[in-house]
């Protein structure tokens, strides 16, 4: 398929809200699904959602078995995941860092509930419904919010654990 643009922070298209996808039919849905593989893939990405490439619609995928951007972190079952809704389980909350294709070259730790329970549909119109925590339960969050418009720094708290990826975690350019 195609590897497309990803907006970077800053392009007014990635505060919008997403509209949700009304046919799961179309072959415009396919395509853009493998784009954006194709796309995530290409940017070394862990999940990818489909405001990032300049499309409105509440379209996200994630996954890896391994991730070079993201060493330590436990594998995520490669998903797509349509008109999700997400759903905190309990008041626990866990920090760790945070980047974004969208915004390159800095990292933040960032705080979002430890447990969620996501529901949404798969490319074929199925039902999803998952209860995760740890990693998987992070990214799923991370992209959800690129569907409301909003970048994982506006959830920072501690501006004093944001920064440049190569001076806070020099270790992953070798």
């Amino acid at each position: 398929m195609t590897i497309r643009n990803i907006l970077r922070m800053g392009d007014p298209r990635l505060w919008q809200v997403a509209l949700p996808v009304a046919d799961f039919t179309t072959p415009a849905l396919a395509d853009l699904i493998a784009d954006m593989f194709d796309t995530m893939h290409a940017a070394g990405g862990v999940g990818l959602a489909a405001p990032q490439i300049g499309v409105g619609l509440q379209v996200v995928i994630f996954g890896f078995e391994s991730s070079e951007r993201y060493p330590d972190a436990e594998a995520v079952p490669q998903t797509v995941l349509i008109n999700p809704t997400i759903t905190p389980l309990g008041k626990a909350e866990a920090s760790d860092w945070e980047g974004c294709l969208s915004v390159p070259g800095l990292r933040g730790a960032v705080p979002r509930p430890a447990r969620v329970r996501y529901q949404g549909y798969d490319p074929a119109g199925q039902p999803i419904d998952r209860t995760v925590d740890g990693f998987h339960a992070r990214v799923v969050q991370h992209e959800c919010d690129h569907l409301i418009g909003r970048l994982y720094p506006s959830r920072i708290r501690d501006f004093t654990r944001f920064g440049y990826t190569d001076v806070l975690f020099p270790e992953l350019l070798k």
